[in-house]
């Protein structure tokens, strides 16, 4: 079905819920989404799954073994996961996670200033993509001349953004 079908627009309110992660090793997993990043550990299942979030949320990233303990990350040219986004409510979040990338030593693959959002590019343990971004304020987009957004892609300025507070 393609999006001029005439089945409607979806319901505005929807929302991304969470992402679920075939990884390789559960620990080293938490490692990174808990340790790292900061997620909280809601519900674990032994030592093949487990369920992390921000403020208390069921989840918003689940990791499992099941199919995949001690595999290796899909090759390149083949289809999967790009990356999952974790959205931060404010630029000063934002810098606070790079701050925790930087003490962990963990690689940036890339920093992008998109106009409407400012991103972070990295990989977890298992080499699967993590974006970490926060949205500029809707009045604050770029548009184009008949009022579009208008996003682009520039380098983001890593010092600037570690001077937020």
């Amino acid at each position: 079905m393609n999006e001029n079908s005439g089945a409607g627009t979806i319901d505005p309110r929807v929302r991304i819920g969470h992402v679920h992660l075939k990884v390789s090793d559960l620990e080293r997993a938490l490692g990174f989404y808990c340790g790292v990043l900061g997620f909280e550990l809601m519900q674990r299942y032994g030592t093949q799954a487990a369920f992390v979030a921000a403020g208390g949320y069921h989840h918003h990233i689940g990791l499992n073994t099941w199919e995949s303990a001690g595999g290796s990350a899909p090759a390149p040219g083949t289809t999967g996961l790009f990356h999952l986004a974790v959205l931060y409510p404010t630029r000063a979040a934002l810098a606070a996670a790079l701050r925790r990338l930087i003490a962990a030593n963990i690689p940036l693959d890339g920093a992008s200033d998109h106009g409407v959002s400012e991103a972070l590019y990295l990989r977890d343990p298992d080499h699967n993509g993590v974006e970490l971004y926060w949205d500029r304020p809707q009045d604050k987009w770029p548009r184009d001349a008949n009022g579009g957004v208008a996003m682009f892609t520039r380098r983001l300025d890593l010092d600037d953004l570690l001077r937020e507070d």
